[in-house]
């Protein structure tokens, strides 16, 4: 509508405006959020409704039903680790879990969870679920056609989980941290005064939730990692370089070891060049559509995301190869200055004095290097790190210094700041 009644102020902005027109808009329903871990019910195939199938089918068998049995068989025996799941709000609708054995047993521990806190009468608390959120969203085939959007798309569930509550001794430190803020709730509300009958509904509620912390699910025994205070890993990121690391100790303010991108990626390395040759080339593919005036939404591959994740994987192993507390990232808000001013260093540094020229090759340098997703990298890392217990914290990085520089002056402001 603004295009078509405004005319733009510069090239820019008409470039900005041509942008959002060519692109093509999602023909995919938006995701739906589910908050709470109790808005998703968990079911299996019902072994007692098995046993009595396996049951009846052999006594038909003697009467010519032997074929229809076997088939029966074979098919109760593949679904016997089927799980299903139904959504509050699309409660007539029964999901089946499809996933490899990595994930399967994280959806085992959903329906035990759900299984217990039945069984025990709801005298366990769902704050204890290892399950916390879900999303379920639509994603796109691109091997299909057809033109009919449930043929060509899929369901993908996305799940939040809180990784503490898969051992007895994490899920005590998780309770213990929710007793402390519940007292506080109930501490607070008692100082006000007489309360209102909703005020003491809500006091007793707590209570009640209280009591049921008291009741744990069972879980495996795992030793919690132990850090070593004064060991801190600190990560820069930058343009060029997604990611350098340093090991500190923060008691002498030196580094013990650093790490290039190139060491943590190891042989996987080349992962990162195909990466930004990947990038190049679709940035090419929109420049054309943009002339041309044609659709010049480009999908990428999932190659990003790959290497995001060995990435984070290495750069914990290292945390947990020198026995380090912390691990120290920048802050996501600060990137686009620390990328700007790191294509400016180079500029005024490969052409001195000539301004036209460094704006050039700027551009030129982002063309070739692109801007890394350092918020799904971060993200990357904090998982990594959250299912090892590792503590992780964001802190300003500088916009000038190299990148080891930076790595261990992230790691120092994080150990002085919580010392």
């Amino acid at each position: 509508m603004i295009a078509a009644t405004t005319v733009p102020k510069d090239n820019k902005e008409a470039r900005i405006w041509q942008d959002k027109l060519l692109t093509k808009p999602k023909s995919l329903p938006f995701p739906i959020t589910f908050e709470t871990n109790e808005d998703l019910k968990w079911s299996s195939i019902d072994k007692r409704f098995l046993i009595w199938l396996i049951f009846f089918f052999s006594i038909k068998n003697q009467f010519g039903f032997s074929l229809l049995f076997l088939r029966l068989s074979s098919y109760l025996n593949s679904q016997r680790d089927r799980l299903f799941v139904k959504f509050n709000g699309l409660s007539q609708h029964r999901f089946q879990i499809y996933c490899d054995r990595r994930q399967l047993y994280w959806f085992q521990r959903f329906l035990e969870d759900q299984q217990i806190k039945k069984e025990g009468k709801n005298s366990h608390s769902s704050g204890l679920f290892i399950l916390r959120s879900a999303q379920l969203s639509w994603r796109e085939d691109k091997k299909k056609n057809t033109g009919k959007p449930w043929n060509d798309n899929r369901l993908v569930l996305f799940c939040t989980v809180d990784t503490r509550f898969w051992s007895a001794e994490g899920t005590q430190v998780a309770r213990e941290e929710k007793r402390a803020k519940i007292l506080k709730t109930i501490d607070n509300m008692k100082k006000k005064g007489e309360l209102t009958a909703n005020q003491q509904a809500f006091v007793q509620k707590k209570h009640t939730t209280l009591a049921k912390l008291h009741n744990l699910f069972p879980r495996p025994s795992r030793k919690l990692y132990q850090g070593k205070e004064n060991i801190v890993l600190g990560v820069a990121m930058g343009l060029s370089k997604p990611a350098t690391v340093a090991i500190v100790d923060g008691n002498t303010g030196k580094a013990i070891a650093f790490r290039s991108i190139k060491q943590l990626l190891g042989k996987n390395y080349r992962l990162l060049n195909r990466q930004r040759q990947q990038k190049q080339a679709l940035s090419r593919l929109r420049h054309k559509a943009q002339k041309r005036a044609s659709d010049n939404q480009k999908g990428e591959s999932n190659l990003g995301e790959y290497v995001d994740r060995l990435i984070a994987k290495a750069i914990v192993k290292l945390a947990k190869e020198y026995q380090a507390s912390a691990i120290a990232v920048p802050k996501i808000e600060d990137m686009r200055e620390i990328v700007q001013s790191e294509i400016k260093a180079k500029a005024e540094a490969k052409i001195p004095g000539y301004e036209e020229g460094q704006k050039k090759y700027a551009k030129q340098y982002r063309i070739n290097i692109h801007n890394w997703s350092y918020g799904r990298l971060i993200e990357n890392i904090t998982n990594q790190a959250s299912k090892s217990g590792i503590a992780i914290a964001e802190v300003k990085q500088s916009v000038r210094g190299s990148p080891m520089k930076n790595a261990l002056s992230i790691a120092i402001a994080f150990y002085n700041k919580n010392t």
